[in-house]
């Protein structure tokens, strides 16, 4: 449809799969500096995983990790991250931890008093809210500097 023969497309999906594959391990402490400089890492990835607030909202890269270099959402892993969510979801119930996010953000939706904060709660980051009743990670990063 965009120009891009669908094969193609399967091919770089499955490639970006199993590179990921791998980076999911704690085993694998550093990789040469050259290469983690230009790709995503266990190191990286660790740091994408962690709910510490220096690690929030970084490290976004599925192979190519010169990407968040390049738009100032690189963090190197300076300690071991606390893995997990910053709110947990409370259940072990598959469809319920698939689509928790979704309610979330359709109960968020119902809140809106504009149109405004409607367009905010869906496009604004994670965290964001009309009344300040929760936080983004740059609110709560500038309230720890504090």
């Amino acid at each position: 449809m965009v120009g891009f023969e669908p094969g193609m497309m399967m091919m770089m999906q499955s490639i970006s799969l199993l590179y990921q594959f791998w980076i999911h391990t704690e085993t694998v402490k550093r990789m040469p500096r050259w290469y983690e400089y230009i790709f995503n890492t266990p190191s990286h990835h660790r740091v994408h995983h962690g709910s510490d607030l220096l690690y929030l909202d970084k490290n976004h890269a599925g192979t190519l990790i010169i990407w968040d270099r390049m738009f100032g959402s690189f963090q190197q892993e300076e300690f071991r991250p606390k893995y997990g969510l910053t709110k947990n979801v409370q259940t072990y119930n598959p469809v319920k931890v698939a689509f928790h996010e979704w309610m979330n953000i359709g109960k968020d939706l119902k809140k809106a008093h504009t149109f405004r904060d409607y367009l905010n709660y869906l496009f604004n980051s994670p965290g964001w809210s009309h009344d300040g009743s929760s936080k983004t990670t740059k609110q709560m990063r500038k309230a720890n500097k504090q």
